[in-house]
């Protein structure tokens, strides 16, 4: 199940550099409008508390890495270009940017939170970081509106053009409309009960529609916002009132400086430093010049007061808090590892089962499937039984 986090955000506020610190891919950088002009496509790491030791095994990873504990598992990010205003009009590259957006699983939206980038990318000071979160909501609430509405249009023909065979079904029809952002006939429901609507949409006002497609566009297109450049004191300032804002409450924002995450990796992989992705630490084990050690001691001032750079907490936040996904290994309750201890990690929905798993794996696992084994307790599991975030599982099948 291939995961994919978007991210997005306005021109030059360092999307590309957290892209690359990320993913640690040569995509072009610049404090310039349009650095990016086609999606790109890199694999990033989230990390998980791997299962291992409590086994007294060392894994072998046949993706990803584990170091010292730390299992990253792999997932897709995409760096979508093309965010301009009025998007959803399809201006700019506004057409391509939602159709890009829309094959993502969940949103990390990089915000300049120094406030030296205006609306358009342009150098400034003292530029609101609100202004860009509302900015981006705003697109993507127009974006789903705009769907709604011809979905609304399509419940209103069919009560003219009534059948005796066939009831008109208002959320059936919504949902066939929004099927491209995964909701369903429930979904709809649940969203407009929660705003204490009536069920018909040819009911809604105009503000009652906006007020749907916000709340779908929340449910269906969850974000993390990746306050970046929080090295600098108007990027603290600018945190401290957002995160007191109450209007913002509503958003998971991570203190981030993609440029500390990148410095950082660069260092450990030239034997400078020993870092591991998303630690709130590292220590100094090469030979770097005074120069260095001063960038690096600023950098160790950032991470130990923000708990590290933030990019491996945006992207695990993204995916573990938003999207309530639950990582599961493929376990030996006998502790026969023929094919290496804990070789694989899979990210799964948070509502996964034992059975799902098993399908997961393999179609024919899954359908051969007799019960599972957890493989810390060694009790045999149903297959309705919903596995627990890191459940090490071995499947018991007939094939």
């Amino acid at each position: 199940m291939s995961y994919r986090i978007g991210l997005v955000g306005k021109p030059s506020v360092g999307k590309s550099t957290f892209f690359n610190a990320a993913t640690m891919n040569d995509v072009p950088e610049g404090a310039y409008p349009f650095t990016t002009i086609d999606p790109s496509l890199g694999e990033a790491y989230v990390g998980v508390d791997c299962a291992a030791p409590e086994f007294d095994e060392d894994c072998e990873p046949s993706v990803g890495v584990c170091r010292e504990g730390r299992r990253y598992v792999p997932v897709k990010l995409v760096d979508v270009a093309g965010l301009v205003p009025d998007a959803h009009e399809g201006k700019g590259m506004g057409n391509q940017f939602l159709t890009d957006l829309n094959e993502t699983d969940v949103l990390v939206h990089v915000v300049d939170f120094s406030g030296t980038t205006d609306a358009e990318g342009e150098p400034t000071e003292g530029h609101d970081p609100r202004d860009d979160i509302d900015f981006l909501e705003r697109e993507l609430d127009m974006w789903y509106l705009g769907v709604l509405e011809k979905g609304i249009e399509k419940v209103e023909s069919a009560y003219d053009r009534p059948t005796p065979d066939d009831e008109v079904k208002p959320a059936r029809i919504l949902a066939e409309q929004l099927s491209a952002f995964g909701t369903t006939d429930d979904g709809v429901k649940r969203v407009v009960r929660s705003l204490d609507l009536a069920l018909d949409p040819t009911e809604w006002d105009e503000s009652e529609r906006e007020a749907v497609a916000r709340e779908t566009r929340k449910r269906t297109k969850p974000m993390v916002i990746a306050a970046n450049k929080m090295d600098t004191p108007e990027a603290r300032d600018n945190y401290e009132a957002i995160t007191d804002d109450p209007d913002y409450d509503h958003l998971t924002i991570v203190p981030t400086s993609a440029h500390a995450e990148k410095s950082l990796k660069k260092a450990d992989e030239a034997g400078a430093v020993d870092y591991r992705p998303g630690d709130a630490d590292f220590e100094v084990v090469g030979d770097v010049s005074d120069g260095q050690r001063a960038g690096l001691e600023a950098i160790r001032e950032f991470v130990t007061e923000y708990g590290g750079t933030g990019v491996q907490t945006a992207l695990e936040r993204a995916l573990f808090d938003e999207l309530d996904l639950k990582a599961v290994f493929p376990g030996s309750a006998s502790g026969d590892w023929s094919k290496g201890p804990f070789r694989d990690c899979f990210l799964m929905p948070g509502d996964a089962t034992a059975e799902e798993f098993a399908y997961h794996l393999h179609s024919d696992i899954g359908e051969g499937f007799l019960h599972g084994i957890d493989c810390r307790s060694d009790m045999q599991v149903g297959g309705d039984t919903d596995l627990d975030h890191r459940a090490v599982l071995e499947v018991v099948t007939t094939n």
